[in-house]
């Protein structure tokens, strides 16, 4: 494969990646707005987020088993034509239902793209190049969240949060038809990924749930639950946060998570070098986590002055970053290693539900605690959760190892 067709390639895939990332920061860039035009609490706020990632959860799950059989041409475009459609119906939201409505169909929307994604890329994408074309998915994501904030938040400043609505459909519209100009590349491959999936899927003879009953595969579940609900502390209330921690503005709170973000796009780029280096992607994954649930402690002790604030977060964020792309191999290689290449689409739509499942569940948990005033306590979650995530990441990479000359021999 060449460098230009596997360039194509992860560009095509980053696009629709940043997009599903942006749909994720469609809504919490609005709360300050929603909350005061619906009187909503912290709770149930949080929860549109939690109906997103439910249906997203439950969606991922089953996307995988769809791109196994069709492709991923289709599915990517249902998906992003989803989340356009998510935004026509926030602009045109007047009460707290339709806002659920609006995070449901939403979350239908970016059920898709883990399991379409990373079935064109590993399928796709010549293999020294993997670790670099899942950091620049990584990326691609970052970007979509980082711009989120600051598009729909500007646009809700400068007009209102309907017009921001109307806004971000725009955003989806705009990349469908970049997608549809470019379906020849994706359509090509998407019929390669089925017709090999099926001459690998003979051979094996596994049953297409089999993989349910891998200990890997569970262990990357939870791997996936316990990053994302420490990450949606942050994602969704990080600015409420840091401002009743520190004391700072509503500005400089909120520029806490941009920082958090940067540090995480820096992270995902370095990750990705690092990543196509080494063979033991957990012990990454651990260095890099253990630096961030640290950053993650010495913040929620509120003990650092407010100027080392950004330094810190992005400090986290850049953690987080590294253990990206190093993830992605590390879930490649527990797939491999039990049921080759044709469940792809499979292991990771469950796989990457778990990070669904961690978003959905994080309002849900740390809404309530904030709404009881225990702002220092949801940071210091942040850090447990980070510590369990590393802790099952290195049992990942140990079952998978042990697994790879078990397939070998079968």
């Amino acid at each position: 494969m060449s460098l230009r067709h596997d360039a194509e390639i992860i560009g095509l895939v980053g696009l629709a990646h940043g997009t599903s990332h942006f749909f994720h920061l469609m809504l919490p860039p609005l709360f300050p707005w929603l909350m005061r035009d619906f009187s909503l609490s912290f709770t149930e706020a949080g929860l549109l987020m939690t109906v997103f990632f439910i249906v997203s959860g439950v969606g991922q799950a089953v996307a995988g088993f769809v791109v196994d059989r069709v492709g991923a041409r289709p599915v990517l475009f249902f998906g992003i034509g989803l989340l356009a459609f998510s935004g026509l119906l926030l602009g045109v939201s007047h009460n707290y239902p339709m806002l659920i409505l609006t995070a449901a169909v939403a979350g239908l929307g970016n059920s898709i793209f883990h399991p379409a994604d990373f079935t064109l890329l590993n399928h796709r994408v010549a293999q020294p190049r993997l670790g670099h074309a899942f950091s620049v998915h990584g990326l691609s994501g970052n970007l979509g969240w980082a711009a989120a904030p600051v598009f729909m938040a500007g646009i809700a400043t400068a007009t209102d949060w309907n017009v921001a609505g109307f806004a971000a459909a725009g955003v989806g519209f705009a990349v469908l038809a970049i997608l549809w100009l470019r379906r020849g590349v994706l359509g090509d491959a998407a019929h390669e990924v089925v017709a090999r999936a099926e001459e690998r899927a003979r051979p094996i003879d596994r049953s297409r749930f089999d993989f349910m009953r891998s200990g890997a595969v569970w262990l990357c579940f939870a791997f996936f639950f316990l990053t994302t609900a420490a990450f949606g502390i942050l994602q969704n209330y990080s600015p409420a946060i840091l401002g009743e921690v520190y004391g700072v503005s509503l500005t400089i709170a909120t520029a806490g998570l941009t920082a958090y973000l940067l540090g995480s796009a820096a992270g995902i780029v370095t990750g990705g070098f690092l990543a196509t280096r080494s063979e033991h992607n957990e012990w990454l994954i651990a260095a890099a986590l253990g630096l961030a649930a640290t950053m993650a402690v010495i913040i929620a002790s509120g003990a650092p002055p407010a100027a080392m604030l950004l330094p810190l977060m992005s400090i986290m964020g850049f953690g987080v970053g590294v253990a990206g792309p190093n993830r992605d191999l590390l879930v490649r290689r527990a797939a491999t290693s039990r049921f080759g290449k044709a469940a792809f689409g499979r292991v990771y739509g469950f796989v990457y539900s778990g990070l669904d499942t961690g978003l959905a569940l994080s309002p849900l948990l740390f809404g309530p605690l904030l709404d009881a005033g225990h702002f220092n306590e949801a940071l210091m979650a942040v850090a447990v959760l980070q510590v369990a995530a590393l802790l099952t990441a290195w049992r990942v990479g140990g079952s998978a190892r042990a697994a790879a000359p078990q397939r070998g021999h079968a």
